[in-house]
């Protein structure tokens, strides 16, 4: 499978056929987005798509980027985390990146929880 294909295939997975970020990249962007990001970051060995998820809240906690967070909240849970798990993850990055990136973090969750009607 090409590195499109495979990147088409996990992003599908974890967001649906809608992309999250559609309104602000260009094609061109969704097309590097995908091929690269998905196709071969994610797709690498080595880590399941559940770590990978783990990994890439975290960071995203720490640099306070809740517009991109929100998005990947969704994909942790179709990547099989649940939200009491997230919940302890971003309590946990709270510690390490700054309480503030806590409460936003938990605040994007919370978000996320009512908007797909997830049981905590």
């Amino acid at each position: 499978m090409d590195r499109s294909s495979k990147g088409k295939k996990i992003f599908e997975a974890m967001f649906g056929a809608a992309r999250p970020d559609g309104r602000a990249a260009t094609a061109e962007f969704r097309t590097i987005t995908n091929d690269y990001l998905f196709g071969e970051i994610w797709s690498r060995p080595g880590l399941e798509l559940r770590d990978r998820s783990i990994v890439t809240v975290s960071i995203l906690v720490a640099t306070g980027k809740e517009v991109q967070l929100k998005a990947h909240l969704r994909g942790a849970v179709a990547n099989g985390l649940s939200p009491a798990e997230l919940k302890e993850l971003i309590i946990h990055a709270a510690h390490y990146s700054g309480w503030p990136n806590g409460v936003n973090g938990l605040t994007v969750l919370q978000e996320v929880i009512e908007e797909e009607g997830l049981a905590m």
